[in-house]
């Protein structure tokens, strides 16, 4: 392993990639603690602390500070966070299936590509301007805006010009590290925003240690149990993250032979790797993101109408810790893992594909006989995909509750957190190893170059 990465920096390409992207992230999280001038930043802070991540504001706050690379608990430049851009660019590959134009650019090659993402910045802004209306309407309505700038036109400018500048600015550091650095800018610097978070999970952990047993029942302390039970969890998890993550369902291929002159080509038989988690981390973040409203929308009814107890008990049933909210979002993730595979995989494309190529799966017809096949294939192994994220999801939740463990702590164990940072740092591993190995050394999974 030393060696690995004495290798890393001996080739001089590489260690320029390698430090200009550790630049940009520095320069990120500088830019993460720039306040939001106008705000009063002790205010939200003490707000946060009273509702305890239980209320409307400490529901979405966390929600977003997850997985957007930004932290609107602070109210900083950066509190939209990178979100944005996501939502335009998965609003954009919907659109690429349906409507025909973004269709025909998506196939004409690099040239469409740079159409459609010209496109996807557009849109950026667009959302942006729209959550930063919302939100600076948020802050000021709860009473986080000083009282000078209260209500003025030129806070209100500056404000949503503000947020909005930051989330482009963040855009633009994801595209720079994409085309000068090594690895997804935009996903390197959500996976940067949730590892800046573990030293204080591991701080609490520490404060909270009782290894005396001194604390009583219904304590948040930490016995010796607990800790040996949050260190070994999260091995585990992350283990099993990595393994579900690179697991794939490999189908025969068989290539037709072909006759040319005295020469016969082809005949070859290789593989057709199909993931068993196709889709990614997409589905628990739409997941968490669609189960974040109910629970604002009905607290807010709960407190306009106290008098109706229907609404109290709906408000209590979409908190994170109730066993109705842990069905609805486990159904959801199996929703979305379907629906999100159904739109990134096309397999009468791929069939198509096959077939123009000279390959087909042995025992089958190329054509629809194929295409249902890996239809079918996908349907299956997505169901088991699906069922691994639901588990990933409700770990934290069911940790934090029925162990007493703090949810700042309980986190790293499982849900968005974890399945971003180690899908971000597997790709990461592997575009250093392709480096590694076109150039002759040995990488990190030990694939030998002719040294």
């Amino acid at each position: 392993m030393l060696s690995t990465l004495a290798n890393i920096f001996r080739i001089p390409e590489l260690r320029r990639k390698i430090f200009f992207t550790l630049f940009l992230l520095a320069i990120y999280r500088l830019g993460f603690y720039v306040p939001l001038p106008g705000i009063d930043q002790s205010t939200m802070e003490q707000s946060v602390k009273n509702q305890g991540g239980t209320g409307a504001f400490g529901q979405m706050a966390a929600a977003f500070s997850l997985f957007t690379g930004g932290d609107l608990q602070q109210s900083t430049v950066f509190g939209l966070g990178i979100m944005p851009y996501i939502s335009a660019s998965i609003i954009f590959q919907l659109l690429t299936t349906v409507v025909p134009a973004l269709e025909k650019l998506q196939r004409e090659g690099e040239s469409g590509r740079k159409k459609i993402q010209e496109y996807t910045r557009y849109a950026t802004v667009g959302l942006c301007l729209i959550q930063a209306v919302f939100w600076v309407n948020y802050m000021q309505r709860s009473g986080y805006v000083f009282a000078d700038f209260r209500g003025t036109f030129p806070f209100w400018l500056m404000a949503v010009l503000a947020l909005t500048t930051g989330t482009v600015f963040l855009m633009w550091l994801g595209e720079q590290i994409d085309e000068y650095g090594i690895g997804n800018g935009i996903s390197l610097i959500i996976m940067a925003g949730i590892v800046a978070r573990m030293p204080n999970a591991v701080i609490d952990v520490i404060s909270l240690a009782d290894f005396k047993g001194t604390s009583g029942a219904g304590s948040s302390a930490l016995g010796p149990e607990e800790i040996l039970f949050i260190f070994i969890a999260f091995v585990g998890v992350v283990a099993g993250t990595i393994l579900i993550t690179q697991a794939q369902r490999r189908i025969p291929i068989q290539q037709a032979k072909h006759t040319r002159g005295r020469r016969v080509l082809g005949g070859q038989r290789q593989y057709l790797p199909l993931r068993v988690n196709h889709g990614g981390v997409m589905p628990i973040i739409f997941a968490s993101s669609l189960m974040i409203f109910p629970g604002i929308f009905f607290g807010y009814l709960a407190d306009s109408f106290g008098n109706i107890g229907f609404f109290r008990f709906l408000q209590r049933a979409f908190l994170p810790s109730s066993y109705i909210y842990v069905v609805i979002y486990i159904g959801m993730v199996y929703f979305f893992s379907y629906f999100w595979t159904a739109v990134q995989f096309q397999p009468k494309e791929m069939a198509n594909n096959l077939r123009d190529y000279g390959s087909f799966i042995p025992g089958l017809r190329p054509g629809k006989r194929t295409a249902d096949y890996l239809e079918r294939v996908m349907t299956r192994i997505t169901y088991v995909g699906a069922s691994f994220l639901a588990l990933i999801a409700v770990i934290p939740t069911v940790v934090a509750t029925k162990m007493n463990i703090p949810f700042t702590i309980s986190s790293f164990l499982g849900g968005t957190g974890l399945l971003i940072v180690v899908s971000v740092a597997l790709d990461l591993v592997q575009r250093i190893e392709a480096n590694l190995v076109m150039r002759n050394y040995k990488g990190f999974l030990g694939s030998a170059g002719g040294e």
